[in-house]
């Protein structure tokens, strides 16, 4: 008897164990602090994101803030590999040998997915690779970045979109991105068509009125997008992001947490994600840039 129930103890114990080396891995790098209180709050944005997945199944959700994590280690058994932070030519993947590993990541079917400045890089120093790891990227005076309020109002059938209503809210929304010239793989999520004001500027920098942007008129824009790669690698860019009050709004949330699992190949809820998300709970893990203090 004794034995038997040594036995279901232990069968019970390398399940459990089975169960947890089955899960996925989401890695979230959050950037250093930035810009003003309750802008590019990449740290809080990011723990936030990861309180609403920590009852995914089949997911693990680990979240690395100030930067790329100090473990070279770190990296080494995602499934997925997300970045919250600043881009352009501070941009993470270009410091060290990151961009290395980001591609050796990618060509064993890790997937990636690039947050609000994080879809910035010089065309020059990897955008070929963000072309074929997320299939484009914010180009520096062809793409812009307006503060806008994009009428997102309709949705492909896809799981990042799985229970997504339609939506609008202010934020510096990129567009014009730099994409594949062929769009293969390639499924556009968020799609709006800015005004004839927005298109006129000015934007956020460099200032604008952009003359391709403003001939342009009346085409909508993709501000959000995945792709599915030839090796398997998933990825996703958003270009929103910039405001953090706007994780409050349940769907812009929603988006973004489904493409989340669905970047690490976890099975996105036909309604999508669901998460509550309070007033206070947006007030926590501000980076110490004089946050104001939560109301009483």
């Amino acid at each position: 008897m004794r034995n038997l129930i040594h036995q279901i103890l232990l069968g019970a114990a390398l399940l459990a164990v089975s169960a947890t080396a089955a899960d996925k891995k989401l890695v979230v790098i959050a950037g250093r602090p930035s810009h003003g209180p309750g802008e590019h709050e990449f740290r809080a944005g990011s723990l936030l994101l990861q309180k609403c997945l920590a009852n995914a199944p089949g997911l693990v959700t680990v979240t690395y803030s100030n930067g790329w994590p100090q473990d070279a280690a770190a990296l080494s058994d995602a499934t997925a590999v997300v970045i919250y932070a600043d881009g352009g030519g501070g941009h993470p993947v270009l410091k060290d040998d990151h961009k290395a590993v980001i591609s050796n990541l990618v060509k064993q079917g890790v997937g990636i997915g690039f947050m609000h400045y994080t879809c910035e890089v010089p065309a020059d120093k990897a955008g070929t690779e963000f072309k074929e790891w997320v299939g484009g990227h914010y180009e520096h005076q062809y793409s812009c970045n307006p503060m806008w309020e994009p009428d997102y109002t309709t949705f492909p059938k896809h799981p990042a979109a799985n229970g997504v209503m339609p939506f609008k809210i202010r934020d510096e929304w990129y567009f014009n991105i730099r994409f594949r010239d062929d769009m293969s793989g390639i499924t556009p999520i968020l799609v709006a068509k800015p005004s004839d004001q927005v298109r006129d500027g000015s934007y956020v920098y460099p200032k604008g009125p952009y003359t391709h942007i403003q001939q342009n008129k009346g085409r909508d824009e993709i501000m959000m997008w995945v792709v599915e790669n030839p090796g398997g690698s998933r990825g996703f860019g958003f270009t929103g992001g910039h405001y953090h009050k706007n994780w409050g709004e349940p769907n812009f949330r929603k988006v973004v947490l489904n493409a989340l699992l669905w970047v690490t190949k976890v099975e996105v809820p036909a309604g999508g994600v669901d998460s509550l998300v309070s007033a206070e709970m947006l007030t926590q893990n501000l980076d110490p840039k004089n946050a104001p203090k939560p109301k009483k």
